[in-house]
């Protein structure tokens, strides 16, 4: 990846941002390693990155090409949903597109899941 590149993918995400991406895709809950065996390696037709650093965020999922970012959300989101709507805030200043599933809806329906991140991905 060019250098040029780096402030457009990562919004201005700094060196903690990074490491703790990386601990997060290193430690996946099981409802993200379900989406994401359904979203890496192109099988969209377009490239998701997991646990992605963006500005002082990590987000789940990301999708440069459609600045899409896929959010799973767990039991901890049922008390932290002014954080929540504060994060999608900010996310959507940088002008990307926040979709959120819940852990249920991967475990229980994925196809659906998966239909509905392809209204966001237009080929």
């Amino acid at each position: 990846m060019k250098r040029s590149q780096l402030p457009e993918m990562f919004y201005g995400a700094k060196r903690e941002t990074f490491r703790n991406a990386l601990m997060l895709r290193e430690n996946m809950t099981e409802a993200e390693k379900i989406l994401w065996s359904r979203l890496n390696k192109n099988q969209l037709g377009v490239r998701f990155r997991a646990q992605h650093p963006i500005d002082i965020f990590v987000v789940d999922f990301y999708c440069h090409t459609y600045k899409l970012i896929i959010e799973i959300d767990g039991e901890i989101h049922r008390y932290r949903k002014e954080y929540d709507q504060g994060r999608v805030a900010e996310l959507q200043r940088l002008g990307l597109t926040v979709i959120r599933f819940t852990n249920k809806e991967i475990f229980s329906n994925i196809e659906k899941v998966m239909e509905e991140i392809m209204k966001y991905i237009h080929f």
